[in-house]
């Protein structure tokens, strides 16, 4: 049976329509579209079978996504081609298919392997220090935070989780910022702009790109 197992990768985009929908509501949507897609989806095994997909990294709420990815188990197998000739059509507003490709079976799980991602935020009304604030952060060696988690308020460091930050030239104002984005220590850029007095300030958030510790991913 394995030899007829198929493992599919979907780069797609999470746009301005869905970004406020949760990640819990996007696998149902997800769910819903490879079933009325008829694929020959593989189902876990267990008291409560489940078709077997995985995403990469849960994206934010309220923040676009512009190649984000999910792995998905076919069998029989079908040409990427195919996949997305009948989920495109299901797909609703503001998820767009990108790329379908065939990877190995014996990769490791996509959200284990994710080591840190690239982010777009866009300031409606920057501040006009905001070159010197980005320079005052990154020159710190710690930036101590809280955050609820699990119903409690935990303290952390920010300072190891932030990996670039830049004020990126132009018209508007836009930073860039490559966070630490894995199992055992996220970045969110919400808390990023906390950092920089900027917690009120209108922005949007866009996550560009996905890392992963193996090249072969």
């Amino acid at each position: 049976m394995s030899e007829n197992i198929q493992r599919l990768r979907a780069t797609y985009t999470k746009g301005e329509a869905v970004k406020y929908i949760s990640h819990l509501d996007l696998a149902r949507t997800v769910e819903r579209v490879f079933r009325r897609a008829r694929l020959p989806l593989v189902y876990s095994q267990g008291f409560s079978p489940r078709p077997k997909f995985a995403f990469a990294s849960a994206l934010p709420v309220g923040a676009t996504g512009r190649a984000e990815l999910l792995d998905v188990w076919l069998s029989p197998p079908l040409a990427p081609l195919e996949f997305a000739k009948r989920v495109a059509p299901q797909l609703p507003a503001g998820i767009e298919l990108v790329e379908v490709r065939e990877v190995d079976l014996r990769l490791p799980a996509l959200q284990a392997s994710v080591s840190h991602a690239d982010y777009l935020v866009t300031l409606e009304d920057a501040p006009v220090d905001l070159g010197a604030r980005i320079a005052d952060l990154l020159a710190r060696d710690a930036i101590p935070m809280e955050r609820q988690r699990k119903g409690e308020l935990r303290a952390y460091d920010l300072r190891p989780l932030i990996l670039e930050l830049d004020l990126i030239p132009g018209p508007g104002a836009q930073i860039g910022m490559k966070l630490a984005n894995s199992s055992s220590a996220t970045g969110r850029a919400d808390q990023v702009l906390a950092a920089l007095g900027l917690a009120d300030a209108p922005y949007a958030v866009e996550r560009t790109r996905l890392y992963f510790d193996l090249a072969d991913q």
